[in-house]
């Protein structure tokens, strides 16, 4: 009797403790969803607040444009908005998804590795690897595959032609998304891009050349925005992918400009690849696959000779009015050694994945500026005076693709998304009850 006693005594101990640790257990979650929510309140805030400095900082002069949304001509190209969405969705981005899963364009020579020139001695805060969503997947298909030398382009940083220190990767198995990359490396990596592009002068001077790069940059960051949106991690715990209209609309949506910007690389990068059109029909896209080359030609040959892209929009940019005037050579020097520096930064990205699409984004916005803007300084009078490598074309081509597809994404699912997000700050209480629901449902996922 004396020992049930005891066992009973010690029974009702444990289930005392399990009690007060269940119930301290609760008391926890309820202090870290206070915490997290306050941190991620805060945390959000200074992202907004950065992405709209960064992208407002340049003092070019700008346009008043804000009554009408999205209509009308796209600002200083030479499309409106209504076609440029009618031929990218009936035309463009039909073949360019086709275009890049060919093993031409599948494939992309970068540095990977973290080698930042600009702050030697931070490698803790610059060079963040770890988190699976942002290795890149080295496989590589040697039935569809074989290397290439380059020579270098003027207009960005690394050495091509350096062979040891590059790495083939194949895009298919790398898709440009979510990858976990925030914090101080990611905000540090826009502010110096944005520092680089925007140099100092009075603010009431027009300066067009300097505007065009600033809305170049402005515009690709907003598209690598809306694909990280696309494609977002929703739950860690089961692997849960889907999109993120919340953060599309807080990093992009709710400002017009960033929009415009974006249409406006994406008319830029269009341009280049028109103009490039003798050059691109004449490449060899020889990877040793006979049937796939060939359907590369195929599909090369109707992005470049479309009737509808033609009839539509003939010249999607004129460069012809830039570097104009004495200083013209001069301004062309300066932005292109701005350019550089853009492209240098990007070996400071501390997450490689993000460090691959960075790389070839900036070399096919590179190889874009250098097919529009001669690299010694006269503009290619004929076709024959153009020289592309490999990576620049497949780069070029990528890159048209994922505006292609970030103009798309806006295109169709902009307006609902804006109406959602609209009604939701309209009323603060389903806001904050979306936002205590998902810090419960991670505080619950630790215990």
């Amino acid at each position: 009797m004396a020992k049930d006693k005891k066992r009973n005594d010690q029974i009702s101990k444990e289930k005392k403790k399990k009690g007060l640790g269940r119930g301290l257990r609760s008391v926890w979650a309820v202090i870290v969803v206070l915490f997290a929510t306050a941190a991620v309140t805060t945390r959000t805030r200074s992202k907004i607040a950065l992405f709209a400095n960064n992208q407002t900082s340049c003092h070019c002069s700008s346009s008043s444009q804000d009554s009408v949304k999205y209509t009308g001509m796209v600002e200083d190209c030479c499309c409106d908005y209504e076609t440029v969405d009618s031929v990218n969705g009936e035309v463009l981005h039909p073949l360019l998804q086709q275009l890049v899963t060919t093993p031409f364009f599948r494939y992309f020579k970068a540095k990977l590795w973290c080698d930042c020139p600009f702050w030697p001695d931070d490698d803790d805060l610059m060079c963040q690897e770890g988190k699976p969503e942002a290795t890149v997947d080295r496989t590589l298909d040697k039935r569809a595959f074989r290397g290439w030398i380059e020579t270098d382009n003027p207009w960005t940083n690394d050495d091509e032609t350096d062979n040891g220190e590059m790495t083939y990767v194949n895009l298919l198995l790398n898709p440009e998304r979510y990858t976990g990359y925030t914090g101080p490396s990611a905000r540090r990596i826009w502010d110096a891009v944005y520092t680089e592009n925007c140099p100092k002068y009075s603010s009431g001077e027009i300066c067009q050349e300097k505007k065009v790069l600033y809305k170049l940059i402005s515009g690709l960051h907003s598209s690598i925005s809306i694909h990280i949106a696309a494609d977002y991690l929703l739950d860690e715990s089961t692997n849960l992918w889907g999109k993120n209209p919340e953060l599309m609309y807080d990093r992009v949506l709710r400002y017009q400009d960033r929009v415009r910007n974006l249409y406006f690389t994406f008319l830029f990068v269009l341009r280049a690849v028109t103009k490039a059109t003798d050059y691109l029909e004449q490449a060899e896209y020889d990877t040793g696959n006979h049937e796939d080359d060939l359907k590369t030609v195929s599909l090369m040959k109707q992005l470049l000779y479309n009737p509808k892209l033609q009839a539509a929009c003939p010249l999607p940019f004129d460069e012809a009015k830039l570097w104009q005037g004495q200083s013209g050579p001069e301004l062309k020097q300066q932005i292109q050694k701005q350019f550089r520096n853009i492209s240098a930064l990007m070996d400071c990205v501390g997450c490689e994945k993000c460090r691959l699409w960075g790389k070839l984004q900036v070399l096919g916005l590179g190889t874009a500026l250098k097919i529009l803007f001669s690299v010694e300084g006269q503009n290619h009078t004929a076709q024959s005076q153009l020289q592309l490598q490999r990576n620049e074309v497949i780069a070029l081509v990528n890159l048209l693709n994922r505006l292609s597809e970030s103009v798309k994404i806006v295109h169709e699912m902009g307006p609902s998304i804006e109406k959602i997000m609209e009604k939701k700050i309209s009323d603060p209480s389903a806001l904050e009850f979306s936002k205590w629901r998902r810090m419960w449902k991670s505080v619950l996922a630790l215990w």
